[in-house]
């Protein structure tokens, strides 16, 4: 009976006696798991950066939108199928509900701004004065939008830093005239950098009454309303009030509810799948170690052929002979596994490093699932071998020597 610290050493010699077989070898192992580590960091980190990027503005709010997105086949005969536009009305409805702690009617469409000279062709947002409170921005100077009468709304305008730094400079803005489409406006404020969100820039907008915005834009109903509700609240049972008052209004589900917590799962769901999706490539690598570590173990059988006959004829277990060359696949797949996330995780820095903007993030899960992931590929790599080393009849292998 071969005890399991001579099984070990046994293993460790067969392995330094072909360094460089060896080393080749758990490099196949290596290259697989450096590939997973370098693109699921990636992704990781690609899958981070989004959700923190719609997180800036808070995981409790809740949009509706005219329109229903999903149907149900052809309306009935005689129902008129227009759908009826989001109002004022309805956000100041909805501005009553239990749990909610803001609301803001919105429109927007691309517009003119004239001011000090200056000509700029921007984004400009029509909001509620409660704006700031649903998005999570501040004001760095002035304030933000009053709360008039949504219909006799006074023509001011809030400015997005980087909208400032273009009309004004240095300059106060405060009090200036601003001339947006056919409409004057007055600057009441400056909003602090929010940066970019997906590649649109949030600096450079203006922010007027959304009342104002309908008459800038000619339109008859809302573009969306935006709410957020108290922290702790239930997504669901808010956006079931949210429901009930408009079906109420309405007289029909012709609007879409998304909560923000839902449209973040969802986000996270495919993100996932990407992530997955991307260290499966790097998975093909795997595959092929693998098939190196099968090659290996099968050349290592034939070569040994006399040393298993006489393990055999000395008494050897068959399972002592299958967990000898068992043992010698696992430990090249270990070894190559080490390597590897040593190589992946210092390739995915550099890559940081060298690209600041690209997210890189390496979970602990990560690492020890590739681990895993590799000793498990030597395990299944090795077992043909093995059983074939195992069932080697001593007679015929001794004469084979």
């Amino acid at each position: 009976m071969i005890r399991p610290a001579d099984s070990i050493r046994l293993a460790l010699r067969a392995i330094t006696a072909h360094r460089l077989r060896s080393f080749l070898t758990l490099l196949g192992i290596a290259v697989g798991i450096a590939a997973v580590i370098l693109l699921t960091s990636i992704g990781e980190g690609i899958h981070r950066f989004v959700l923190a990027e719609f997180s800036q503005f808070g995981t409790n709010v809740i949009g509706i939108a005219p329109g229903k997105v999903k149907t149900s086949g052809p309306a009935p005969s005689g129902i008129p199928t227009s759908v009826r536009p989001l109002t004022l009305d309805d956000a100041r409805a909805l501005a009553r509900l239990p749990q909610v702690t803001g609301v803001t009617p919105t429109v927007w469409g691309n517009t003119e701004v004239n001011a000090n000279g200056r000509l700029r062709r921007t984004t400009v947002y029509g909001v509620g004065a409660e704006m700031t409170r649903v998005f999570n921005m501040k004001v760095r100077s002035g304030q933000f939008l009053p709360a008039d009468d949504a219909e006799n709304a006074r023509p001011f305008v809030v400015l997005g830093a980087k909208l400032k730094q273009e009309l004004f400079g240095a300059a106060n803005p405060l009090g200036a005239r601003v001339r947006i489409g056919g409409l004057q406006f007055r600057v009441i404020g400056v909003l602090e950098s929010k940066g970019q969100f997906l590649g649109i820039d949030l600096d450079d907008t203006a922010y007027i009454p959304a009342a104002r915005a309908l008459e800038l834009y000619n339109r008859d109903g809302l573009m969306e309303i935006n709410l957020t509700y108290a922290e702790g609240a239930p997504a669901a049972r808010v956006g079931a009030a949210v429901k009930a008052t408009l079906l109420a209004r309405h007289g029909r589900e012709d609007f879409t509810i998304t909560t923000q917590e839902d449209m973040l799962r969802t986000l996270s769901n495919i993100l996932d799948i990407l992530t997955m999706a991307v260290g499966a490539l790097g998975g093909i690598s795997l595959l092929v170690g693998g098939v190196g570590i099968v090659t290996i173990m099968t050349i290592a059988v034939t070569e040994r052929t006399g040393e298993i006959g006489l393990l055999v004829a000395l008494g050897a277990p068959r399972r002592t002979i299958l967990g000898l060359f068992l043992g010698e696949a696992v430990a090249l797949s270990a070894l190559g596994g080490v390597l590897g996330l040593a190589l992946g995780i210092g390739l995915a820095q550099l890559v940081h490093l060298l690209l600041p903007a690209l997210p890189v993030h390496t979970p602990l899960s990560f690492v020890l699932l590739a681990e895993g992931v590799a000793v498990s590929i030597g395990l299944l790599a090795g077992v043909l071998p093995a059983r074939r080393a195992a069932r080697l009849d001593p007679v015929e292998a001794l004469r084979a020597e």
